[in-house]
């Protein structure tokens, strides 16, 4: 039984035909991303954005929250120094608890690997700040330079300077033993 003549035939890419059509009826009008748990909470999918931002006191559009003054761009100021239309903040609380939570101390995080530390003690230890024969050292397996190893020990003593001096002072005890 022969083939239907039109189904071996490759097709040709129609250029013409809106896809962007297709697809956006089948897409439905999704909420935005919202990062902040605060404003999630506060916020009203009824609401467009601007109406959810200026019930919490946020601003929609930075360059009109915060307008560059005349004078910074070479114009006279024809104001009479009157602020335009006070916007009502329903929300306040949204802005009073970022702030909160803005004002914290940022918690460090910075750690170094356990064999980092491990082979930063054990140049320091048996090199003390010849940074040359902790290049030529066997244990260095990564081949760094003595400029990358020096690096890595500020980087050690930046990140752990209260455990780096109580190092550096258990080694001078050992040192005055051998001399």
């Amino acid at each position: 039984m022969p083939k239907a003549k039109g189904k071996t035939r490759r097709h040709k890419y129609s250029y013409n035909l809106n896809r962007k059509r297709l697809y956006r009826s089948a897409r439905r009008r999704a909420a935005p991303r919202i990062a902040c748990s605060h404003i999630r909470h506060a916020w009203d999918p009824h609401k467009s954005v601007a109406q959810n931002l200026a019930e919490m006191g946020l601003a929609e559009d930075p360059n009109k929250a915060v307008p560059i003054p005349r004078k910074l761009l070479g114009m006279e100021v024809d104001s009479d120094g009157q602020q335009p239309g006070k916007k009502i903040v329903r929300k306040p609380y949204v802005v009073n608890e970022m702030e909160l939570e803005a004002s914290l101390p940022e918690k460090k995080s910075n750690t170094l690997s356990r064999d980092l530390i491990d082979y930063v003690r054990y140049m320091i230890q048996n090199h003390g700040e010849n940074y040359k024969e902790m290049a030529r050292d066997e244990k260095n397996y990564y081949q760094d330079t003595p400029k990358q190893i020096k690096r890595k020990i500020n980087v050690y003593k930046n990140f752990y300077p209260e455990e780096y001096k109580n190092f550096i002072a258990s080694l001078k005890p050992e040192k005055m033993e051998v001399q």
